[in-house]
């Protein structure tokens, strides 16, 4: 029987080591050589879907291989995201995650069935849109500091609209609310869409992104009091910033990114980024994006992980200052 010293011990493990490099080397320049997964954690049709469909037919033309969108909706986004989670990292499924379901709800539950942190690698931003106070035309009021006025001389006489506590639009009123020094009366819509009763007066206002109100605000059926960013933007020029208009550190933005489970080898996660960048030079995607607010935008991983901390450290704040739990 041969005795095994630690020196064939260790030659053994080196070269085991080198032909498993070698390997997936191999398998990393091949990649992809097969359709990739991208799991949309939202219903097939809405605005989030449109905007994972395009940005799939740009990688599917820059990766040579299909990248089709799997719609997983349900549970405010965790049915998806936890099925991403869960997949191979193998490079071949991708997520969408969202300010929702990755800097938000994380802070709404304490029992959720994925990590944000340690189930996904960041692989690159896809776009940002800035969150706006969207106001009915026949408010009394036509800019932050007459709202602001009301509101503190009639406290809770200002009816915002939102999805339910916990929705972007009432975290967004909430973080709104804590700045300005006011109180807000949330109006819960559970299924159907609050836009509606927005344009008949039966709210006032709402927070949130532009892309199902621009039409509306451009044909001047809806007032937009603010917009988030650091300037103005240039869709609406005439529109302050929440700066601008007093309202200082209120920074909400509904974004959208690209991740992979945990594991995903750092070579494909480094392929998928540099096709955001590519995928992402697209005009008529772009202009797309600002034309309701927004920028289409891809980053390294690396910016995109520092990214999704700092926004998931502010949406925690507002979570606890809110005092809302979901479980």
């Amino acid at each position: 029987m041969q005795t095994l010293t630690r020196r064939t011990v260790l030659t053994t493990l080196s070269t085991l080591t080198l032909a498993l490099t070698a390997a997936f080397g191999v398998h990393a320049q091949d990649y992809p050589n097969k359709p990739i997964r991208l799991i949309a954690p939202f219903p097939a049709g809405s605005g989030p879907d449109a905007n994972a469909r395009e940005i799939a037919g740009e990688l599917t033309k820059i990766l040579g291989q299909t990248v089709f969108v799997e719609n997983r909706p349900g549970a405010s986004g965790i049915i998806g995201t936890d099925a991403a989670a869960k997949a191979a990292p193998d490079g071949y499924t991708l997520l969408v995650g969202t300010t929702s379901t990755l800097s938000v709800l994380p802070h709404l539950y304490n029992k959720l069935p994925f990590n944000a942190e340690k189930d996904f690698v960041p692989v690159s931003l896809l776009g940002v849109l800035n969150t706006g106070l969207i106001a009915t035309p026949s408010a009394p009021f036509n800019n932050v500091g007459e709202l602001v006025a009301q509101a503190k001389a009639k406290p809770a006489s200002i009816t915002s609209a939102t999805l339910g506590a916990g929705s972007y639009y009432h975290l967004a009123g909430e973080w709104f609310g804590f700045n300005a020094g006011v109180k807000l009366q949330f109006i819960p819509y559970s299924s159907t869409s609050p836009y509606s009763d927005l344009l008949a007066g039966q709210v006032q206002v709402m927070f949130d992104a532009l892309p199902a109100a621009a039409g509306n605000i451009r044909a001047g059926k809806l007032k937009l009091l603010a917009l988030t960013g650091k300037t103005r933007h240039p869709a609406f020029p005439d529109v302050p910033t929440f700066a601008e208009a007093g309202i200082a550190d209120y920074t909400p933005v509904a974004w959208q990114g690209i991740l992979a489970p945990a594991g995903t080898p750092k070579a494909m996660v480094d392929k998928i980024s540099a096709a955001m960048q590519k995928a992402t030079q697209n005009q008529q995607l772009a202009e797309k994006w600002r034309s309701y607010g927004g920028e289409l935008k891809a980053t390294t991983p690396a910016e995109f992980a520092a990214f999704i901390k700092t926004d998931s450290a502010k949406w925690g704040q507002v979570v606890r200052q809110a005092g809302v739990k979901l479980d």
